[in-house]
């Protein structure tokens, strides 16, 4: 018998033995559904709070040099931050004639204020005050109606674009164009909509709760220019590589700033690279315990498996005996068991993958994190399930294979 017929006739005698022993196989696929439903759905959640950080974090922009007081992620010396001089838009309009022709240079400024709308009222939401230019920086572009426009700022106009929360909760299904809100206590006229941008994760900024105004209306609303900290977007299509740009940047500020050759920055670069790779090790730290500890359901389950495979062996001594009296090879026997093993764990696999995507369906009806099960994740569960039943059956249908025949045929 060739080993295409072998492995046939392996598969068909396994198959028959899994539903001949419906009972075995039921109680033995529970802990191996329990297992991969526990590994995949910590899997889906990473995915999903990636994929929605990734898609906040577009909002950045990957190209883009950020100039701020103190660094995104602050790991010590938070009181030397602390104690760093503000930036201010004398300092972000000598950064543009600076890099005048060559790069973009956008500053912003934010604060929090309620809005309203008729008895409609959100608390807490964040107001940015920014120019046109953040339109080419980001990629923050409006849904319906239209983005700031150089003569909103020049002028100081009371416009105002909304993010996709802030106009769902203010407006629900009316268009909310050429509406007036009050943001604080000025009253704003809704110039459009922006396109949702996710975000949120891991504490991080939700852009669609936020609204953005013409930077010089904010300065004179919101006196933004005795208090408020300014951040600085520089972007250049001119230059290519985004370090070249970082270090012009540096210098440039250096100058600014009148600091001397032995003093350090008192200002931050910040780039959506460094912002990444943090994210990417904390949440990378958060997968990895909790496969570890997610896992043991799955060596569980596995265990489970092995001791109903060598229950199975034990009831099939004769069995073994007859097939290998009439010529059956180890290999065959072997085989059998293996593709038996694997079966049951294939069968529980496909059953907790399915369980595990109803869940991370409650988890996003809920809101109370992203989860997205995708096609890697699933065939990665498929894989592993796999190969646990291939590891759990590999002990008992060794035994089987070892069996001597006469032996097997006197077992009662």
């Amino acid at each position: 018998m060739n080993l295409l017929a072998e492995t046939i006739e392996s598969l068909r005698i396994a198959w028959q033995a899994i539903v001949a022993n419906k009972a075995h196989g039921a109680l033995t696929t529970l802990g191996i559904i329990i297992g991969i439903v526990a590994v995949t759905t910590t899997m889906t959640v990473f995915n999903g709070m990636q994929s929605s950080f990734r898609q906040g974090a577009g909002a950045i922009g990957a190209d883009v040099v950020y100039v701020l007081r103190m660094p995104w992620i602050i790991m010590n010396d938070f009181f030397d931050f602390r104690n760093r001089p503000n930036l201010d838009l004398a300092e972000a309009q000598a950064l543009e004639q600076a890099f005048k022709g060559r790069a973009i240079v956008n500053p912003t400024m934010d604060t929090r204020r309620d809005l309203r709308y008729r008895s409609t009222t959100m608390e807490g939401v964040t107001v940015i005050g920014t120019t046109e230019k953040m339109l080419t920086v980001t990629n923050r572009v409006p849904e319906v109606g239209r983005f700031l426009m150089e003569f909103d700022v020049r002028y100081k106009k009371n416009v105002v674009i909304l993010g996709q929360k802030v106009a769902e909760d203010l407006f629900g299904t009316v268009s909310p164009i050429n509406k007036e809100i009050n943001v604080g206590r000025s009253l704003y006229r809704v110039a459009g909509v922006l396109e949702e941008q996710g975000g949120n994760t891991l504490g991080g900024p939700d852009f669609d709760r936020q609204v953005i105004v013409p930077i010089s209306t904010f300065v004179k609303d919101f006196g933004g220019q005795r208090f408020t900290d300014v951040d600085i977007a520089v972007k250049s299509p001119l230059i290519d590589n985004l370090d070249d740009l970082e270090y012009e940047v540096i210098g440039e500020m250096r100058k600014i700033r009148k600091l001397r050759p032995s003093e350090g920055d008192n200002f931050s670069i910040n780039k959506l690279d460094s912002l990444l790779g943090a994210f990417n090790a904390v949440v990378g730290a958060v997968l990895g315990i909790g496969l570890v500890v997610t896992s043991i359901s799955l060596f569980v389950g596995g265990i489970g498996v092995m001791n109903i495979m060598f229950v199975s062996v034990t009831e099939r001594t004769r069995e073994i005996g007859i097939r290998k009296a009439i010529g059956a090879k180890k290999r065959s026997i072997l085989m059998q068991f293996l593709f038996e093993s694997a079966a049951i764990c294939l069968i529980g696999g496909l059953i907790g993958i399915a369980v595990a995507a109803l869940i991370a369906a409650a988890i996003n009806a809920s809101g109370m994190m992203p989860a997205a099960l995708s096609p890697a994740i699933m065939v990665t569960s498929v894989i592993i399930a796999v190969i646990v039943g291939v590891a759990a059956g590999m002990m008992p249908a060794l035994k089987g294979a070892r069996l001597d025949p006469i032996e097997a045929l006197r077992y009662e």
